[in-house]
């Protein structure tokens, strides 16, 4: 079993120990956990879901709104789940300092019901529901379970970073994980040649069993540290540590004032991500088939930006690193705002997946700067709670726009994704007074 936190022999070199930071077995099994949990966030999340729906739904310019409405209400259901139960997750990792142990579980979930939405998307069942299938409604259901055990996996994952190597290693360690997760989204594409241009549905199985197959070297090959003696509280009862670190917010002022950043970014990045396919669909003309190769396309430059950013954020700072980021995410919203060709559009995808890839690294890596180790599980589950506000606010918004504004067909959706530069703008304003000394 390996374990976690060995540090690297001292007399390596800093190339060698670049090297054997990524090859060590936790290291490895903590990077493949994320190429399997982005199978599952590519495949499903943003690509044969909002594809199904579309295929359910749509038909014309004001059903493909409708069937963008229904995709962006059902992220921010998922997403108000998460609001409740991310912050007594960190929680749960200061108490307990376990993380595997919750991982497993959730991740089981999450891969069963994406078997039950490839199950009961081919069921024979007659009922209906104003007017749509009652197949679709419980497909849906299940999406809103899976990826919110997902995303809950994602807390205790993201907070085992600390124990795999020292902080100048993190940097590193963080863009290592984040290009192997992107080399998962290569291998959850295979998917579609299997599914091709009809019957999105049928990828919902595949992706189930490629999300566990490559979660299996987590669960079998870490092996956590003993944390001693475990705090016996109720679950709940963590509000209540939450509501004191709240109160202790003078403190932590840089660390709360990130996660406002954050939830300004990740609000863009989270509704671009669940919308991206029908905009292309709807707003550029792409075939399904020439946005798999956008998708691709774009994989293959977050896999570069993630591992490039590992190293810029060792050089520049977090900080700094995290500002890049935001302007590189806002330039590429703009020129996908007002692509009026396909080549506008491939140019957007591409600047975007680098902005996707690095804005993981750098963001993890602050978090770990900013906050002292007997509070990092409750900060990173502030973190991840930050990010699923902004999960819910920015779909509900963007599915708020197109569903008004559905009469006037493609605009709407224009007019939806400009809104997302604007949060882009707050969070990078609000990033000048984030100061990386206190801890």
């Amino acid at each position: 079993m390996a374990q976690l936190g060995n540090d690297p022999p001292a007399h390596k070199t800093e190339q060698r120990k670049a090297l054997y930071l990524y090859f060590s077995l936790p290291i490895l099994s903590w990077a493949l956990y994320d190429f399997a949990n982005t199978i599952f966030s590519s495949n499903i999340i943003t690509i044969f879901f909002p594809f199904y729906l579309q295929e359910v739904i749509g038909g014309s310019e004001r059903l493909n709104q409708i069937a963008s409405t229904f995709i962006s209400y059902a992220n921010a259901l998922s997403s108000l789940f998460l609001v409740i139960f991310t912050p007594l997750f960190g929680v749960l990792i200061d108490r307990t300092g376990k993380k595997k142990k919750y991982i497993i579980p959730l991740t089981l979930i999450s891969v069963l019901c994406t078997v039950l939405m490839g199950i009961f998307s081919v069921a024979g069942l007659e009922q209906t529901v104003s007017g749509l299938p009652i197949t679709l409604f419980l497909v849906v259901l299940f999406y809103v379970i899976a990826k919110f055990f997902y995303n809950s996996s994602l807390v205790f994952y993201d907070a085992m970073i600390s124990d795999l190597g020292t902080k100048k290693e993190i940097p590193l360690i963080s863009g290592f994980g984040v290009a192997v997760g992107y080399v998962g989204t290569v291998v959850g594409l295979t998917v579609y040649l299997y599914v091709g241009n009809d019957g999105f549905h049928e990828a919902f199985i595949p992706t189930a069993i490629l999300y566990l197959l490559f979660s299996l070297p987590l669960f079998f090959l870490i092996k956590e540290k003993p944390t001693g003696q475990e705090e016996k509280k109720s679950f709940f009862s963590g509000y209540k540590e939450i509501i004191a670190t709240f109160k202790e917010m003078k403190a932590y002022r840089s660390t709360f004032l990130f996660l406002i950043v954050y939830f300004f970014i990740n609000d863009a990045l989270a509704t671009t991500i669940a919308m991206m396919a029908i905009y292309a669909k709807a707003i550029v003309g792409f075939t399904s088939g020439q946005f798999i190769i956008l998708y691709l396309v774009s994989t293959v430059t977050a896999i570069i930006g993630s591992f490039i950013f590992g190293y810029v954020t060792k050089a520049l700072g977090a900080k700094k690193a995290v500002e890049v980021v935001g302007f590189l995410l806002l330039f590429a919203l703009a020129i996908a705002t007002f692509a009026i060709n396909e080549a506008m559009f491939w140019f957007a995808g591409s600047l975007f997946g680098v902005a996707l890839g690095a804005v993981w690294v750098t963001s993890r890596t602050l978090i770990v700067e900013l906050t002292p180790e007997h509070k990092r599980g409750q900060f990173f589950g502030l973190f991840a709670f930050s990010g699923k506000i902004s999960s819910i606010i920015g779909p509900f918004i963007y599915g708020t726009i197109t569903l008004v504004l559905s009469e006037y067909g493609n605009l709407a959706s224009r007019f939806a994704l400009g809104s997302l530069m604007i949060l882009v703008l707050i969070g990078l304003i609000v990033h000048q007074k984030v100061k990386t000394s206190e801890v």
